[in-house]
């Protein structure tokens, strides 16, 4: 008898700990948990399988990652911005993933090249006006915004910003370093005041009159506008020399040696499905990644845009030269 108590224990000892997380997908998200669970939720209600969310900033979690390795404790990770995704694969992060359902549902431009990461929503990062002050007429491009006509009428978030970051790193893919720089000088320029630490304060200050226009993330305006109905920011479409708007993305990755890669790509899959892609981008007023899918009533009313179908992965790639070239201009 004895002898049969001691197997037991050993045997309970040599078991998968359910506290270490076997059996359930750990999600590093830098969505906040309002934006990420409800979908998360609807998936394990779907599947069975559960989720243990972890919700921090995008560089407090990259941090994390780095320092967990190789004992990887997550398993997927949800971040903002192309360059974030970028930045967790360079740093050997992120698995290649073989997904038919994710090659058919998210388009080549909004995904790793080497199919690391995948985009999950779509946000343009474009000119806003105060539709009292100007008439959409006189909008036209990124590179418009530097004209003399904008002399102390411009606002811009502070070039710390990722988003920022990710803009001029876009711009410098599409059309070279020196014409960049030279857009980028004309915008300092024409500021009206010092740079925003947000794009909701950036908003608020277009809305009050302190600026005539300004660039921030379409997302933005819809949390605004959810209300704030008569809000006087609105939103005009850019174009990067026809190339179409600035489009970046909040998109996820499996992480490499998880412990359960194989659960995590369902849920991988699963957000890029129409109906939790539908609930992923409505939640903060983005665009869903896959095509196949419409977009918020809210955000339909904005109208159609063209969107720059350079991959979203040169964010990250040329981020570097993109804050090099704003220090050297003095946007800070």
């Amino acid at each position: 008898m004895r002898k049969f108590w001691l197997l037991l224990f050993f045997l309970i000892l040599s078991l998968p700990s359910i506290s270490n997380g076997v059996g359930e997908v750990v999600v590093y998200s830098a969505r906040q948990e309002h934006l990420i669970k409800p979908i998360l939720d609807e998936f394990t209600k779907e599947t069975g399988i559960k989720i243990k969310l972890h919700t921090d900033k995008s560089g407090p979690l990259l941090a994390r990652l780095i320092a967990e390795k190789p004992n990887n404790i997550a398993d997927l990770l949800i971040t903002t911005d192309a360059g974030n995704l970028w930045l967790a694969d360079k740093n050997d992060l992120l698995m290649a993933v073989d997904s038919t359902i994710l090659n058919n549902n998210i388009p080549t431009h909004l995904r790793s090249p080497r199919q690391t990461w995948f985009g999950l929503s779509v946000r343009v990062r474009t000119i806003f006006y105060n539709k009292d002050l100007v008439k959409a007429g006189e909008l036209s491009t990124y590179q418009d915004l530097a004209s003399s006509k904008w002399k102390g009428k411009l606002c811009l978030r502070t070039s710390k910003s990722i988003y920022n970051k990710s803009l001029v790193a876009m711009m410098i893919a599409d059309y070279g370093y020196k014409n960049a720089k030279q857009v980028v000088t004309g915008w300092v320029n024409n500021l009206a005041t010092k740079v925003f630490s947000s794009d909701t304060s950036l908003l608020k200050a277009i809305d009050a009159g302190q600026c005539h226009v300004g660039l921030a993330n379409s997302y933005y305006l819809g949390r605004l506008l959810a209300k704030q109905p008569n809000f006087k920011a609105t939103i005009f479409w850019a174009n990067q020399q026809d190339n179409g708007a600035h489009v970046n993305i909040s998109g996820a990755g499996i992480i490499k040696n998880g412990k359960n890669a194989k659960e995590a790509k369902i849920l991988l899959e699963f957000l890029s499905l129409p109906k939790a892609q539908k609930i992923f981008a409505d939640l903060d007023f983005e665009y869903p990644a896959n095509p196949k899918v419409k977009e918020a009533s809210l955000i339909k009313n904005w109208g159609e845009f063209k969107a720059n179908l350079i991959n979203v992965s040169k964010a990250g790639e040329l981020q570097v030269s993109a804050s090099i070239l704003m220090d050297r201009v003095k946007y800070h």
